[in-house]
């Protein structure tokens, strides 16, 4: 048996050698760009900005400038880039896998390739080793080295049983699939890459209904089957995804073998290949599984998953923006103000959290001393802003700084989660105030908060009943209450042509009256403004307070039948 099984593992490795040419010429990078291997990227540059000036087609008419140039582009493309720099330094192959691009098999050159069955014996430049036994398996590794060079080693696993098939498979797969490889495994125990994959979360019908379905957060799921190649490879770089959007993004695993009806009832199915899935929210507010069909590289697939990230958040124009509470969805509000040009990663996630209880929004804005930003009372970004059921504005944060994705996530969702409380506690408080009349609407007190959302931009004109006594107050309160809810049953307001109705307590607001009178109606307790914020003009009604007169001098305003005037100055509340 031992004769036969030497022969054999001899036979497997002269031809699977056979398939690699015997001559394989590498460029070395460093020395096409002339830099030393601990060069910066910045002197790495340098060398090849002048190079390729030296070298360009365009400008050295040398025959071999072209070659050269070649050469230089291509040494460039590696040195530039960190992760292919890494992989030329450890294994001579920008890809990512050791070659055997500096060995001669059987040349005159040496670099000679020998095998023996147990033990350790040397040929030359290159040896052979026996890494010991496991189960059913043996390990040989092979290392090839030149007199004062480098030295690389490989790693061979056997089975004791149809191992040769086995080998020339994995040879195979990696030639087809153009993947160098490092390490062949078969063996009638246990894998390896079986037992690694435990170290990503197994996932099955019951943890995926309770943990990943409509629970808002996006999952990267692997589904295979334990007879599969490459899983370890596929695992670690599955985690180095998860590792760059950690808080965003979560990995597990699903065996079909033991999961068969689950993955069947989900419709995958990894026939001879595992599969990648990513549990998304991108299309559909319940989510959805997405298969990725790239190649299996971190930064691709790591790119494939922040596009598939939740996108609640509805990107608006700040200057435009209704700040008054949503009557459609009684939720609370939230918006982002940054500098980013898309929304960020850590606010999309959000939004997928919390779909369900709060409304997204996000802008870009640059400078503070914008008048929104002055209005909001905002000094600093990136801020994040919620609207109240009053349309009172509440900042929940400015000039946050975060760690971390991870911390900066948990950070905002407990701010979110207290301005939730906080829009309850007021929905609660306004629902409970009475009235002069249950069935009236309550009319709201103008105040620096809302009064962007009653009588902003987007507001045609607004009816503002002044007060100093609470007695007119609550008689204007069910004058305005009645004469809004009038028109809305009868429809006289048209959509285009916005009317809000509010209440101003002149003893406390008077700067804003100076807008409108050089005295601030000091000797008045009880008129009605009309105020067109967008074309800055305004018109008084001073008459005695009864629901006929006021509603006709409403019906007046709104027909155009009364005659406006220019504002003295900017209308602000304190």
């Amino acid at each position: 048996m031992l004769l036969r099984g030497s022969f054999l593992i001899a036979l497997v490795f002269l031809l699977a050698f056979s398939l690699l040419p015997c001559h394989v010429h590498s460029i070395d990078p460093y020395k096409v760009l002339g830099v030393d291997r601990k060069a910066s990227q910045r002197d790495i540059q340098k060398a090849f900005h002048k190079l390729s000036l030296q070298y360009h087609p365009d400008k050295n008419k040398d025959k071999s400038a072209q070659t050269k140039f070649s050469e230089i582009n291509n040494a460039y493309e590696i040195l530039s880039d960190e992760e292919k720099r890494k992989n030329y330094d450890l294994y001579g192959d920008e890809k990512g896998g050791p070659t055997f691009s500096d060995m001669n098999y059987g040349g005159p050159q040496g670099g000679s390739a020998h095998f023996t069955y147990g033990g350790h014996h040397d040929f030359g430049q290159g040896s052979w080793h026996t890494m010991g036994k496991n189960r059913d398996s043996e390990t040989y590794s092979y290392s090839s080295g030149k007199p004062g060079g480098s030295s690389r080693s490989y790693s061979f696993d056997f089975g004791s049983s149809g191992f040769a098939g086995d080998l020339f498979s994995n040879i195979f797969d990696a030639f087809l699939s153009k993947r160098s490889f490092s390490s062949f495994s078969s063996s009638n125990g246990p894998s390896s890459e079986s037992q690694t994959i435990q170290n990503t979360p197994s996932v099955n019908r019951k943890v995926f209904k309770s943990k990943i379905s409509d629970r808002g957060l996006t999952w990267l799921l692997l589904f295979y089957t334990p007879n599969m190649r490459g899983l370890q490879m596929i695992q670690s770089i599955l985690q180095e995804v998860m590792g760059s959007l950690k808080g965003a993004l979560k990995v597990g695993s699903v065996n079909c073998k033991t999961e068969q009806e689950f993955c069947k009832e989900l419709g995958v199915w990894p026939s001879t290949m595992p599969r990648i899935f990513l549990y998304s929210y991108r299309s559909s507010e319940e989510g959805s599984l997405v298969e990725y069909n790239g190649d299996l590289d971190s930064r691709q697939l790591r790119k494939f998953c922040q596009d598939q990230l939740p996108r609640f958040s509805k990107r608006v124009d700040l200057s435009a923006f209704d700040f008054s509470p949503n009557k459609g969805k009684n939720m609370p509000q939230v918006i982002l103000l940054s500098t980013k040009k898309e929304t960020p990663v850590i606010w999309r996630t959000l939004s997928g959290l919390y779909r369900k209880r709060l409304l997204f929004y996000d802008a870009e804005i640059h400078d503070v001393s914008n008048p929104v930003m002055k209005g909001l009372k905002v000094d600093s970004l990136p801020a994040i802003v919620g609207i109240l059921p009053t349309g009172e504005t509440h900042i929940l944060s400015a000039g946050m700084v975060v760690n971390d994705l991870e911390s900066g996530i948990k950070e905002i969702s407990e701010l979110l989660e207290k301005f939730e409380k906080k829009y309850k506690k007021a929905s609660k408080e306004t629902a409970s105030e009475s009235t002069c009349d249950s069935n009236d609407e309550r009319v709201p007190l103008l105040t620096k908060e809302n009064v962007r959302g009653l009588c902003g931009e987007k507001t045609s004109v607004c009816i503002i009943g002044v007060f100093r006594r609470p007695r007119t107050k609550e008689k204007l309160q069910a004058i305005l209450s009645s004469v809004s809810q009038k028109r809305m049953m009868r429809r006289q307001d048209s959509t285009k042509d916005m009317v809000s109705y509010s209440l101003l307590d002149a003893s406390k607001q008077s700067s804003f009256l100076y807008a409108f009178d050089r005295s601030g109606f000091k000797s008045s307790d009880g008129l009605l403004v009309a105020y067109k914020p967008r074309k800055e003009r305004y018109a008084v009604f001073t008459g005695d307070l009864n629901f006929e007169n006021v509603e006709d001098f409403v019906g007046l305003v709104l027909s155009g039948d009364v005659q406006f005037k220019k504002i003295l100055r900017e209308a602000e509340l304190k």
